[in-house]
């Protein structure tokens, strides 16, 4: 384990001028006090590990040392094969390059690791798009990929309801979920107006982070001449990247924010232990949470529990908790309790001659 930990270490060094302690710490998942153990154990076997005392200081690497310790497990091989997926990289343009990568990287490897990748593809599959839904490329998801790519600032002109919207936006990253592809990307603060975007906004000092359905653009093209802050670009069409920003930590808030701020009805059902367990197949899983949390009583003497859910509306909630038949019992609205009791009628009417 710690022969391991020496390794990413000397790596990580290698990969960057200097390195703090709490920095070296993070990346190695110890304590400040184990860093400074293990750049002395690296020393003593002849790495040459310097560290800069003060403020400022930190580990770094002299003279130029490179570490020859970068051969490939076969485990590590067959993950990096796995990294790539091949309907999203072709979907942006990309297969032809992860293609050549795969290939260089086929070629590096010693011969005994040299089956990684068919090994890899033999032993998992990605299939993105949900059941039942015919996946649609947008046309000009090519043309974003590459904006991010390569930091580049795009004017967008997409579908806001009704109407059309022109935006100038700075392009962070690609979200692939259940077969439809999101953009994920910053306003500049100039420029942010009015999104529309059912509350996916994040603020902060230099713009607003929104999220947008890529096949809703109509038009995608290059800014020209707005230069961006801290930059020496001549075209000034490129962007400072946000280098704090967290792709999967920002859509797994926006997924969830989205999740809640659609569900704005509410209803009250009994439920028995069987529709408990089987409420989070049937409803949003964020509402079945939620209402389960906070149960406004324990387990009747019959063993059903009380519960309010937050739905998107009553009739989407006649629909969903239809799938539990007797197993859930709707006490409000009066009004959704009342189709019920009728489709109880009519199935007791259809039923009576069995």
């Amino acid at each position: 384990m710690r022969a391991a930990r020496l390794i990413k270490m000397v790596l990580l060094l290698q990969s960057r001028p200097s390195m703090t302690a709490a920095e070296l710490a993070q990346e190695l998942e110890v304590s400040e006090r184990t860093v400074t153990r293990d750049a002395q154990a690296l020393s003593e076997a002849g790495v040459p590990v310097y560290a800069d005392r003060g403020r400022a200081g930190g580990y770094r690497l002299i003279g130029g040392y490179r570490t020859r310790l970068t051969g490939l497990a076969r485990s590590e091989a067959e993950a990096l094969f796995l990294s790539g997926v091949p309907g999203a990289l072709r979907e942006m343009g990309l297969e032809d390059a992860a293609s050549a990568a795969r290939l260089k990287v086929s070629a590096a490897l010693l011969p005994s690791l040299r089956d990684a990748s068919r090994t890899a593809s033999q032993r998992f599959h990605l299939d993105a798009p949900s059941w039942f839904k015919e996946p649609k490329t947008p046309e000009l998801l090519p043309t974003v990929a590459d904006a991010v790519w390569d930091d580049r600032r795009i004017v967008a002109r997409y579908r806001r309801g009704d109407t059309e919207v022109e935006r100038e936006l700075e392009p962070y990253g690609l979200v692939l979920k259940a077969g439809v592809w999101y953009l994920c990307a910053r306003v500049p603060a100039e420029n942010s107006g009015n999104s529309g975007n059912s509350g996916t906004d994040i603020g902060t000092g230099t713009g607003t982070f929104r999220t947008y359905r890529i096949d809703r653009f109509l038009t995608v093209e290059a800014a020209q001449g707005l230069k961006a802050v801290g930059t020496a670009d001549a075209h000034g069409d490129r962007f400072t990247r946000d280098e704090e920003f967290d792709l999967p930590a920002y859509w797994d808030a926006q997924a969830e924010r989205f999740a809640r701020s659609i569900l704005r009805a509410e209803v009250v059902v009994r439920l028995s232990a069987e529709g408990v367990r089987r409420l989070p197949y049937v409803v949003d899983p964020v509402s079945a949470r939620d209402a389960l949390a906070v149960a406004a009583e324990a387990p009747d003497e019959h063993g059903r529990t009380t519960v309010t859910l937050r739905v998107e509306s009553e009739e989407v909630a006649y629909t969903q908790l239809t799938a539990l038949g007797a197993e859930a019992e709707v006490l409000a609205p009066g009004s959704l309790r009342a189709r019920f009791a009728d489709d109880a009628r009519r199935l007791a009417g259809l039923y009576a001659t069995v």
